[in-house]
C-alpha cells in the first residue's frame, strides 16, 4: 500500500513537471505601457482616500436616483420634489461630515 502511495506521488510530480509551462518574462508583467511597477500592488493608501471614495460613491448613487426621478417628477408632482430635497439634504449632511473629517484636505 505504501509503495502504491509513493508511486502515485512520484507520478503526479512527474506529470506536473512535464505539463507545467514556464511563464515568459514579458507576459507576467502588468500591462502599463511598458513601464515597470514602481511599488507593490498591495501598497497602503492613506485613510483620506477611503473617505474621498465614499463621498464619490454617495454622489454616484445620487445620480443613479436622480435620472429616473427626473423622468417621473412631472407625473408624481410635489411629493417627488419634497422627497428629492430630503434625499439631497441627507447627502448635504454627509458632505458636511466629510468636510469636518478632512476628506477634502489634500495637504
Amino acid at each position: 500500500m505504501a509503495l502504491l502511495a509513493i508511486f502515485a506521488v512520484v507520478f503526479l510530480y512527474a506529470l506536473h513537471r512535464a505539463l507545467s509551462v514556464e511563464p515568459e518574462p514579458l507576459t507576467v508583467l502588468p500591462a502599463q505601457s511598458g513601464w515597470l511597477p514602481q511599488e507593490h500592488a498591495l501598497s497602503r493608501f492613506h485613510a483620506r482616500w477611503y473617505l474621498a471614495s465614499i463621498v464619490f460613491l454617495a454622489f454616484d448613487v445620487e445620480m443613479l436616483f436622480m435620472y429616473p426621478w427626473a423622468v417621473v417628477v412631472a407625473e408624481v408632482g410635489v411629493s417627488a420634489v419634497v422627497e428629492m430635497f430630503l434625499f439631497l439634504g441627507a447627502l448635504l449632511v454627509a458632505v458636511a461630515w466629510a468636510w469636518r473629517e478632512g476628506a477634502f484636505r489634500w495637504a
